[in-house]
């Protein structure tokens, strides 16, 4: 099956083209700008070491993405969601954990207003 072509970069004047929103380069420099300078928290803080080892163990628990299963899917999950994000009052406690694929994680925190909020 064809891919989808190439589209360019979002980044102001970067020719290169790519199939995601930025070129990889640009995308580097659009992640540490958001987490410098519009997240509420610094995550480095928020998810460090400690976090890891309780992500790698929950994941390890939970190899496949939970909202796929619901849907009939068997989908590896590479990601740990926060079922009530931390800055409402949510922890690193299991309840509050959901293991995501990447493509589930990216729509639920789309539809939460976590990063792609509009301004």
């Amino acid at each position: 099956m064809p891919t989808k072509p190439k589209k360019p970069c979002g980044y102001p004047g970067c020719p290169k083209l790519t199939h995601a929103r930025y070129c990889e380069e640009h995308t580097r420099v659009m992640n540490t700008r958001y987490n410098k300078y519009e997240r509420p928290y610094d995550s480095s803080e928020r998810y460090g070491a400690a976090w890891r080892r309780i992500r790698n163990k929950y994941i390890k628990a939970h190899p496949l993405c939970e909202e796929c299963e619901k849907n009939g899917r068997l989908t590896p999950s590479k990601e740990v969601h926060h079922i009530l994000p931390l800055e409402k009052g949510g922890t690193h406690d299991e309840t509050n954990l959901m293991a995501l694929c990447k493509s589930c994680h990216s729509r639920i925190t789309a539809e939460m207003g976590d990063r792609w909020h509009n301004k």
